[in-house]
Formats: structure tokens, sequence, C-alpha cells
């Protein structure tokens, strides 16, 4: 009984150390710095004057808005997207549909500043070829609008996600017994009945785990908004990843940046836990 119990400790203590080591400490060390004016070489204590000046940063604000609206689109996005992947390369179990796959996943293999770059040139090189020569307006200017920056973003993190978040669905379509699905089609079920009643309700735990790594990915997106926006124009498409680099990096105010960065962690692990809970409530509600 000993011999296992110190066994047990001995594998598990050397991960223990680990994670302390790479999160736990330097979270602590953060949530102290929060409540300093540290510039990096010196701090001194200034209680909750860093959270009470971030509620009235206008740019911090403007970046808090930004990042909300940008995980709202991309989550709906990216999800639709990879659901239909999923969809059409679980048709058939051919050639053809494992390419689509390579196809698909190929994106997510790729860094996030070689992305960035690869629109960059997309929506100024080839996006602006084709407003010439089309005469369509529609291709001129991409990036250097507010909105077209940010429907920029979105599109690059659809492209970047979507393969990755097709495989989870994937999993679970191939996991649904054949049986059941012939069955329904010996019944008169058509495609679409067969994915809105089959289909769906067993994709559910496959939409809660989708909709967190989305969630969580778009809060986290710093590489992307650097190599294709860097920010701009006028800070209009700084995300709340980015505000904070700059704020701690660029201005040296890390005491400052160390409270928004703890405003950012609360905030997105509310969402996440309230995203589980109903999404967990929903399977609870679809197996009863």
């Amino acid at each position: 009984m000993f011999q296992k119990k110190y066994y047990y400790w001995l594998f598990v203590l050397p991960s223990l150390v680990l994670i302390s080591v790479i999160i736990l400490i330097p979270f602590l060390i953060g949530i102290f710095y929060s409540f300093t004016n540290s510039n990096g070489i010196t701090a001194s204590w200034v209680g909750l004057k860093n959270y009470f000046l971030l509620f009235s940063d206008a740019n911090f604000l403007q970046s808090c808005w930004l990042t909300f609206l940008f995980s709202l689109l991309s989550v709906a996005g990216i999800n639709v997207i990879a659901l239909s992947f999923a969809l059409l390369v679980t048709r058939r179990d051919n050639r053809f549909t494992k390419f689509l796959r390579t196809i698909f996943f190929i994106p997510n293999l790729i860094g996030g500043i070689l992305l960035g770059f690869i629109w960059q040139f997309i929506f100024i090189q080839i996006f602006g070829a084709l407003g010439s020569q089309l005469h369509l307006s529609f291709f001129n200017g991409w990036l250097s609008t507010p909105e077209s920056g940010l429907w920029g973003l979105v599109i690059l993190f659809w492209w970047q996600m979507s393969g990755y978040i097709m495989l989870i669905y994937v999993a679970f379509l191939n996991a649904i017994p054949r049986s059941t699905i012939e069955s329904a089609k010996l019944d008169g079920a058509n495609e679409g009945q067969i994915f809105w009643w089959i289909k769906l309700p067993q994709l559910a735990p496959a939409f809660t785990i989708s909709l967190f790594l989305t969630l969580a990915n778009s809060f986290k997106l710093y590489e992307q908004n650097l190599a294709l926006t860097n920010g701009g124009p006028f800070r209009s498409t700084e995300m709340i990843a980015m505000n904070i680099y700059n704020t701690a990096f660029v201005n040296y105010q890390q005491g400052y940046a160390q409270a928004a960065g703890i405003l950012l962690f609360i905030f997105v692990a509310l969402v996440s836990f309230a995203q589980l809970y109903f999404s967990r409530k929903g399977e609870r509600q679809n197996e009863s």
C-alpha cells in the first residue's frame, strides 16, 4: 500500500512542479503586480487604482468591444463552416473526401504570423487587382477601414480554425450507428430529416467542445492581429490581447497591463463556464 502511494506521487510530482512553475506561480505574481504601478523595473502598491482606470480607458473598452464582436462572429461562422465541411466529407468514404479533409485541415498547420501575411497579400494585392479588372469597388480598400479590417480578421480566423473544428464534428458523425441512419431511410426519411432528427441531437457534445475551443481561441487572438492589421487603422482593429501587449511592452505600464489581463481572464472564465453549463444542460435535456 505504501509503495503504491509512493509510486503515485513519483509520477504526479514532476507534472505538479512544472504546472506550478510555468502557470500557477506566474499567475499569482501577475495578480500581485496588477495592484502596483510596475514599469518592469520598479513597482509600488496602488491598490485597485489600475482596475478603476481600466473602466474609463477608451482604448481598452474599444478593444474589449471589438474582441467581443470578433468572438461572436468567429464562433458562429467557424461552427457553421466546420459542420458543413464535416457533413460533406462524411457523405462518402473515398479518396476524394479524404483529400478534402486534408485540404480543409492544412490552414490550421500554418503559423499565425505567416497566415496573417498570406491574407494581407490576398486582401491588398489580389483584391486590389480584382477590383481594378472587374471595376468593383467591393474589392478596393480592404484593411483600410475599421469594418473591412474586422472582417479581414474574421475571415482569416474562419479559414484557420474551420478545418480543426471539422475533425471534432467528423469524429462524432462517424460515431453515429449506420444502422440508425439506414433504418430512417427505410422509413422514408430524407436527408434533411435525418440531419435534423438523428445527427444534430447526437452532435450536442461536439457543439460543447467546439464552442469552448473557438470561444477561448478567439479571445486570445494576437499573432494574426499583429501580422494582418497591426491594430490599424488608428487602433480600430486592436484586439484585447494586442492592447495588453502594447500596454505592457510598448508603453511599459506592466502593472496596468496585468490588471487588464486579470480582467480578461475573469471574463473568459465566466463566459466559458456559462457556455459549458448551458451546453451540458442542453445535452442532458436531449438525453432525457
